[in-house]
């Protein structure tokens, strides 16, 4: 069995924020009235036009009893809402830094490809190609190969004698059938 101090606790921290999102969530009040459940900003309403119907019945008491509440669900409102202003606030300020780094590491990179671009011995160089006399034939863009130039050149390296072929050896002859290897493979017979 519970003890009162246990539920008498429980009871206190229900209708205490934990964090979360006070604007949207639900509360059960208990007012002088009965129980008043709904977001802070119903309850806040709900006290309010309460508090305007006591005030036409001249029961200066009961409305000023309701106000209390009224105001109380009012600050706990606008203490949520400026929290969640700072969140966002801070929120945008690291967004704003952290595409200040983007734009600081963009530009970085884009004057090191500016630099390497402009130091020409950075930038890609050219084939080196020979230039032919002025009265030779302009170039096929083929490559000229020994056979092309003619006969009379002759190459500058040896040719290696031609490898002779490798000898295979014979293959062994098939041996006779052999009895016991062909018994061991067959199946039995049935019994």
């Amino acid at each position: 069995m519970r003890s009162s101090k246990s539920r008498s606790r429980a009871k206190n921290n229900r209708n205490r924020p934990s964090g979360g999102n006070v604007v949207n969530r639900v509360f059960d009040s208990s007012g002088p009235e009965g129980k008043v459940r709904g977001t802070p900003q119903q309850i806040i309403d709900k006290y309010n036009q309460l508090a305007r119907d006591a005030q036409l019945s001249n029961d200066r008491v009961a409305a000023e009893n309701f106000q209390q509440h009224a105001e109380h669900y009012l600050r706990l409102l606008s203490e949520a809402q400026r929290e969640m202003e700072a969140r966002r606030e801070e929120q945008e300020r690291q967004n704003r830094e952290r595409q200040a780094e983007r734009d600081r590491e963009r530009a970085e990179r884009q004057e090191r490809e500016a630099a390497r671009q402009a130091d020409p011995a950075e930038a890609p160089q050219p084939d080196v190609m020979g230039f032919a006399p002025e009265d030779a034939a302009p170039e096929s863009g083929l490559v000229e190969t020994p056979e092309s130039k003619g006969g009379d050149a002759t190459p500058e390296k040896k040719e290696k004698p031609a490898r002779k072929p490798r000898a295979r050896k014979p293959k062994a002859a098939p041996a006779a059938e052999e009895p016991a290897a062909d018994k061991g493979d067959a199946p039995e017979a049935a019994e």
